[in-house]
């Protein structure tokens, strides 16, 4: 496969010198009902032309990125404050998030949105996936000369983050790109090391007629994570106290240091579409077309142990190799009409076959019963979307349905959108969705005795209704409140003291309230997000912190004859008390606890930021206040958050 890739990308080279002399304009979007979303259409659109690929007069609007949605924006090459909030691991903000000691570790979520669209279940070790690249992840681009984006971060200890990127449209109707992310950090425990690679590869295409447009991505990532299990019981006193002796954190015993997971996958896409009829006429324009989406994702999970552990209990042999592997191969063929009348209408069906599970049956001598090694099948869907704009207001609706299959699903989402004014813009919108728990809450085998089960849960069903308001940056509101029945999750079973999954029959009601804001004067800034939440349910299943908050105050100037731009500040991140979910490295899930409260530390950041040309630089003093407020933060039971640590980093675009 790397072969093809390769040979795929030499000969798209070699087309480059061809299409130097060859004019170029940014065609349409890649043309399907999500067109809908693309940001830069009418005015701003008819911008974009360009002469000639080798003009130096190409503007930075003639650079776009097209999300799956084909939500369009392009290259933004910026100094602002929220390019300091992405400058992470995740290269997004992750608001709502408390990472663990080492970068390329879990993290902690302090809040999450229950709205979905799902249908089937997810693959479990759901801890490991905040860096693994799902569908809606990937790019696609369109640019009038060779872009290059270079990432790089410094790590803990050893190692170092790096991203490289690299597109090109070898013609008007071509295009790829290819990009790797790599990480290792030795971390500041003991074995603690992390190592991760996530390659893509995406291309688009589209006929010069318009008729037919083509889109494609192959992705292969590998996250391998060392586990030590936290620290040990009798650890916790000198790390809480700030023994001078302990400040040095390798020499603080760990619960293991002979563990290692990994989470690997590779995925095959394929979005293509070719319209029908592009007519038009005195009174509307109509549109019809076929669309196919094809996927094929091949991944497991492994976790390994070079001998058991007492904390996850009796194990049928001295080493621990537990493995479970999910092939799923999905086909959606939609119909697609467009009319300036009716608006917007999909009708579609889906088809997925799945196959999970493992390579051997568990036999439950003490209960005589058998668990199987594997969840498969197929399952049948239909659905559709409509969208339809009037003036100032927009009214979109999408939904879904299982027809046939082992697992029962469905789900139905509905959005209004309404322009008060230039620049205040105020959406409603309604989610309803019931799919069946994740694959490994269903059937889970593992060496230990203790953690083999297969469960017959009822669908989680949730219900969500959500408002937001925004004026500029000056104010953006967003209240949404759900309510979960038939909740799965994780937590000790209170007979056996080990990690399995429940079903609660009591109802949850969550209520969000988020304010973000930014207040400026002169060349200073006030930047605030503010999270209020509020959970009702009886047996405490759920847990969140009651407030989030994030305040940034910085300054912000021109430096040398405006040829460097400067932003210098102070963030402040805190939450308050609550139960913490614990970490579980063998299941790669965070479970419910409820004997000890955590949180309530601030975490202060100073940083500089500066942009020269299309570089920006960040330099950033991360939590830089525990020899003040006290050493008593973690971001879960065991699992002490990062200590203070100066860390160096930059983004630089090459535009050739």
């Amino acid at each position: 496969m790397r072969k093809i890739i390769l040979i795929g990308v030499l000969l798209s080279l070699f087309n480059v010198i061809e299409a130097q002399e060859r004019r170029f304009r940014p065609e349409e979007e890649f043309d399907s009902f999500d067109r809908r979303h693309d940001t830069l259409s009418g005015a701003q659109r008819k911008s974009t032309g360009i002469k000639n690929i080798k003009n130096v007069n190409a503007k930075i609007e003639d650079y776009l990125i097209i999300s799956h949605l084909n939500d369009t924006v392009h290259v933004d090459t910026t100094l602002t404050i929220k390019k300091e909030y992405k400058f992470n691991y995740l290269r997004k903000d992750n608001f709502g998030l408390i990472p663990f000691a080492n970068l390329g570790q879990t993290y902690n979520r302090l809040t999450q949105d229950f709205q979905s669209t799902d249908l089937i279940p997810k693959f479990g070790a759901r801890a490991r996936h905040y860096n693994y690249m799902e569908i809606e992840d990937i790019n696609y681009y369109r640019v009038p000369t060779p872009l290059t984006e270079l990432f790089f971060k410094t790590a803990f200890e050893q190692g170092q983050l790096a991203d490289s990127f690299f597109t090109v449209n070898t013609s008007p109707q071509f295009n790829f790109s290819i990009a790797y992310k790599g990480l290792r950090s030795l971390g500041n425990y003991q074995h603690q090391l992390t190592s991760t690679g996530n390659f893509r590869f995406t291309t688009n295409y589209s006929t010069k007629k318009k008729l037919y447009h083509f889109r494609g991505h192959i992705v292969m990532q590998d996250l391998l994570n060392q586990e030590n299990g936290g620290l040990r019981g009798d650890m916790i006193d000198n790390f809480e106290n700030g023994v001078p002796e302990f400040i040095d954190r390798s020499l603080l015993e760990v619960n293991f240091e002979n563990a290692e997971s990994i989470l690997k996958g590779k995925r095959f896409h394929i979005d293509h579409i070719y319209n029908i009829i592009r007519k038009k006429d005195s009174l509307s324009k109509n549109k019809l077309s076929i669309r196919h989406i094809m996927s094929f994702k091949d991944k497991f999970y492994e976790y390994n142990q070079t001998a058991a552990n007492s904390i996850f209990g009796v194990a049928s042999s001295s080493a621990i190799k537990d493995k479970v592997t999910l092939e799923n191969f999905y086909n959606q063929l939609s119909l697609n009409y467009s009319n300036d009348i009716i608006g917007d209408l999909q009708f579609n069906v889906s088809h997925n076959n799945y196959n999970y599970g493992y390579n051997s049956l568990f036999r439950d001598e003490g209960n005589n019963t058998t668990i199987i090694n594997r969840l498969k099948g197929e399952i049948l869907s239909a659905g559709g979307k409509y969208r339809k704009q009037f003036k100032k207001f927009e009214l979109q609706g999408e939904m879904g349905l299982n027809v046939s299959g082992d697992f029962e699903g469905n789900f139905l989402r509905a959005d209004a959108t309404f322009k008060l004014k230039e620049d205040v813009f105020a959406k409603a919108s309604i989610n309803h969705n019931a799919h069946a728990p994740n694959y490994n809450m269903l059937l889970y085998q593992s060496k230990y005795i203790n953690y083999n089960w297969q469960n017959g849960f009822n669908n989680i069903e949730s219900q969500q209704l959500a408002f937001q308001i925004k004026y500029k940056d000056y104010l953006d509101i967003a209240v949404d409140y759900s309510t979960v029945n038939d909740y799965v999750y994780f937590a000790e079973d209170t007979q056996t003291s080990f990690v399995r999954p429940f079903q609660s029959s009591e109802s949850i009601s969550y209520l969000r309230i988020k304010l973000v804001n930014e207040l400026k004067y002169g060349k200073f800034a006030l930047n605030n997000t503010v999270l209020y939440q509020n959970v009702q349910n009886d047996n405490n299943i759920y847990n969140v912190p009651q407030l989030i908050t994030r305040n940034t105050l910085y300054f912000s100037s021109h430096l040398f004859k405006k040829a460097m731009f400067l932003q210098a500040g102070v963030t402040l991140n805190y939450f308050t008390k609550y139960y913490m979910d614990a970490y579980n490295p063998l299941l790669a899930e965070f479970y419910v606890q409820n004997e000890k409260e955590y949180g309530g530390f601030p975490r202060l950041d100073f940083f500089v930021n500066a942009k020269i040309r299309q570089t920006r630089i960040f330099l950033k003093a991360e939590h830089f206040n525990p020899t003040i407020t006290g050493y008593n933060y973690y971001s879960a039971p065991n699992y002490p958050y990062r200590d203070f640590v100066v860390r160096f980093g930059l983004v630089w675009n090459f535009f050739l």
